[in-house]
């Protein structure tokens, strides 16, 4: 029996209970919100194996070690964060009053509210992570959340969608599956927020769909974020941790590094530290149980179709393939890691953000034209640096402008919960994480209130502004 897939009408029911259910609660308290943020913990620990399988169904072949550490404790991790945080955030938050009032006994404060209902748009890649991780934020801050997850990870998100329904009420939480034509109509429904998290090309059509109702966005997108290398770096120390970022989930990270910029004296040592880095993370990759697929044929031969581009445009390709392995013949859709060295920029490599395990290598000769050529590009959801030289690493912070840094490896700002994970520009914008999540998903809320003594000082100050003489 072939599944029906919600209208637009349906999530708009559900949507309507769900703001009715939050009006009649009223405040929401602490307790309350701990207890969802306690079982949306439950089902990570009680089904994380359960939700890896199906993972690991969905691309083909997914780590399951991986999975566990990005998707399952990965989200683990910020949920307790947040229920352990959540009481000192709902304080209210003194601020002052105009001089002199203050003086007077006048008080001005900001109350952080729950917005209502919170849409939340998941992408394929890190299915159960990009789902879980944002309801740390999403409910410490009171909401209740409708959830639309990826069509591409059909496995995870009918599962994530039975055990959310096992684990609450749907006026709580509600999960929607379908394909394009459900994420349009979720898209265009009355939230009191919106999160996604996907394409730059899709996030366009998203927000348009929700400037409908004058809904507000979170968008966390991608970009081609940039590694440069300084001559002052550890060049294998540099390599290894690029090329362990490279690799994890195949690429397919919107904070994957999309291309390395090196001193041209720099490239072949490091192209020599990339391959000894790989062939001791994977010394086999076809049947190694630690490497992941391509999620689908669709992605694999756009994949492919760089590399082909490439080599027509006169790159130099190397691929890192230690067992000398025959990838023709393949049972899944895997891809060697890949350097594509000498780029060009008429290269669909180094146009497209790749999400896979290639990798562009630039070179310069001074640090100047790097950041000139960083800066001509689209603003990215990351940048890493890589260097011991801190004026060298001062200029590129400042002159430089991206979602978040990593300096002296990638991706690991994004594990740090109590900094602010977003995009800048075409790579997102909002932010979440932490404290910063709680203020993202909550209504600040000014509030003045008057003090007696300065009602009648006030008096003084009020028409008729001429007296009668």
């Amino acid at each position: 029996m072939t599944n029906v897939e919600p209208t637009q009408a349906d999530m708009q029911a559900v949507l309507d209970r769900q703001k009715k259910a939050y009006i009649s609660e009223g405040a929401v308290s602490a307790e309350t919100r701990i207890d969802r943020i306690d079982r949306a913990i439950d089902i990570l620990k009680t089904h994380g194996t359960k939700l890896s399988e199906a993972m690991a169904a969905d691309f083909g072949h997914r780590s399951l070690d991986q999975s566990k550490m990005t998707d399952i404790d990965g989200s683990i991790g910020p949920l307790e964060s947040s229920k352990k945080q959540l009481r000192k955030w709902m304080r209210p938050e003194k601020r002052k009053s105009m001089f002199p009032l203050g003086i007077f006994g006048a008080r001005s404060r900001i109350e952080y509210q729950p917005l209502g209902v919170v849409g939340c748009i998941s992408p394929w890649n890190f299915p159960v992570q990009l789902t879980f991780a944002p309801l740390a934020g999403v409910f410490a801050a009171g909401n209740r959340t409708m959830i639309k997850p990826s069509e591409f990870t059909v496995q995870t998100s009918e599962l994530m969608k039975e055990l959310f329904a096992a684990a609450f009420d749907e006026e709580e939480v509600a999960v929607f599956t379908g394909g394009p034509d459900v994420g349009g109509a979720f898209s265009r429904l009355p939230f009191d927020h919106l999160l996604f998290t996907g394409a730059t090309s899709i996030a366009k059509h998203v927000m348009k769909a929700a400037a409908e109702n004058l809904v507000p966005v979170t968008l966390e997108l991608g970009g081609k974020s940039p590694v440069i290398i300084g001559k002052s770096a550890n060049l294998k120390l540099a390599a290894t941790n690029i090329m362990a970022g490279k690799t994890m989930n195949a690429g397919q990270i919107c904070l994957a590094p999309d291309y390395v910029i090196l001193p041209e004296e720099s490239r072949d040592e490091f192209v020599e530290h990339a391959k000894n880095s790989v062939a001791k993370m994977f010394p086999n990759i076809i049947d190694n149980p630690d490497y992941t697929s391509i999620v689908n044929e669709r992605h694999f031969d756009r994949l492919n179709s760089y590399l082909d581009d490439a080599k027509e445009k006169g790159a130099n390709v190397v691929e890192i393939n230690p067992a000398s392995e025959d990838f023709s013949q393949q049972e899944h859709h895997r891809i060697p890691p890949m350097l594509v060295l000498d780029p060009t920029d008429d290269m669909k490599v180094m146009q497209d953000e790749i999400f896979g395990p290639i990798l562009p290598i630039k070179q310069y000769k001074d640090i100047e034209e790097t950041l000139d050529y960083v800066n001509s590009k689209d603003r990215p959801l990351g940048l890493y640096y890589f260097g011991q030289d801190s004026a060298e690493e001062r200029e590129v912070l400042t002159r430089t402008t991206s979602g978040g840094v990593t300096v002296n490896d990638v991706i690991m700002h994004i594990a740090q919960e109590d900094l602010p994970f977003g995009g800048v520009g075409p790579s997102g914008m909002g932010s979440y994480h932490g404290f910063d999540g709680f203020r993202n998903f909550s209504h600040a809320k000014a509030i003045y209130t008057q003090s007696n003594t300065v009602s009648k000082l006030a008096a003084a100050m009020r028409p008729p502004y001429k007296k009668a003489s």
